[in-house]
């Protein structure tokens, strides 16, 4: 009998944009692993049993995205000290029926933003759009590479409060504040302004900021990467603004996932070809 080949996956809903598969499926190729990558689109109500029955399925690991970073985390038996502090999970690996967690979306964007765009957080003033798990997994990077100060704000501002309230508790040397409207983030005066929701994602979603916010000097991070330019990246290049899209991001965070499944170095051009050569 011919061994089946070891899945890895993505769980999140909607997925049918993700192109981790690209990435998984050629680093798998290059080391001659015999695994495949695919993508798992969940309803909320099939989240737990699909948890539950990884082995059944010859589930290894799991990347996990919007909505479940959070969700995830009462199945799982153990996460990371990383994930802890960030309180989401971003990778899942499956041992004898042991499921731990894991964030490698905080370190994957510190390595981009420091390694390839060269950005130094330190001191630095810093606007973020969203508070849900992306967010939680930048901002907690963002303060232990010691930013000034954090301005976050989103429509729900219970998960906001949660989140700033985790923050401050966490990160005595940073300050944290709440925006009460995209005005209220005072781009204007910062260094760095980070999307971490998905509008922009889609052609028919508006444009979240406005032309007077943006300036010379600003690095404009949309962790969207699928448009490669979204209508924000487009109306700051135009403002003269520094931009970044959240290939890099995806790049990094999933080598990391990579090497907690495999235990193998991921081959890192061989994975940046694949999605560059998909949006280029």
């Amino acid at each position: 009998m011919i061994p089946s080949p070891k899945i890895f996956g993505l769980i999140g809903y909607p997925v049918t944009h993700s192109l981790s598969p690209l990435m998984h499926n050629a680093a798998f190729k290059a080391l001659n692993l015999d695994a495949r990558y695919g993508l798992f689109e969940l309803k909320p109500q099939e989240l737990e049993n699909f948890l539950k029955s990884l082995s059944k399925k010859n589930i290894y690991g799991l990347n996990v995205t919007i909505p479940y970073k959070e969700q995830v985390i009462p199945f799982l038996d153990r996460i990371s000290a990383q994930a802890g502090l960030i309180g989401a999970v971003n990778t899942i690996r499956a041992l004898q029926d042991k499921l731990e967690g894991f964030n490698t979306d905080g370190e994957g964007f510190l390595k981009h933003l420091t390694e390839d765009l060269g950005f130094s957080p330190e001191g630095k003033t810093v606007s973020v759009i969203g508070a849900g798990g992306a967010a939680k997994a930048v901002t907690v990077y963002l303060a232990k590479a010691g930013v000034k100060r954090v301005t976050i704000y989103d429509t729900q501002e219970e998960k906001l409060k949660n989140l700033l309230a985790h923050l401050k508790a966490s990160f005595k040397g940073t300050e944290f504040n709440q925006a009460h409207s995209i005005e209220g983030l005072k781009i204007n005066n910062s260094d760095l302004l980070v999307n971490a929701t998905p509008i922009g994602m889609k052609e028919a979603d508006p444009l979240i900021v406005s032309e007077g916010q943006m300036h010379r000097g600003l690095l404009v991070y949309d962790l969207i990467y699928n448009p490669k330019e979204t209508k924000l990246l487009k109306l700051a290049r135009e403002k003269g603004a520094m931009v970044s899209s959240g290939l890099g991001m995806l790049l990094y965070q999933g080598m990391l996932s990579f090497e907690i499944w495999t235990g193998k170095i991921a081959p890192k051009e061989i994975m940046r070809k694949a999605l560059e050569d998909k949006l280029c």
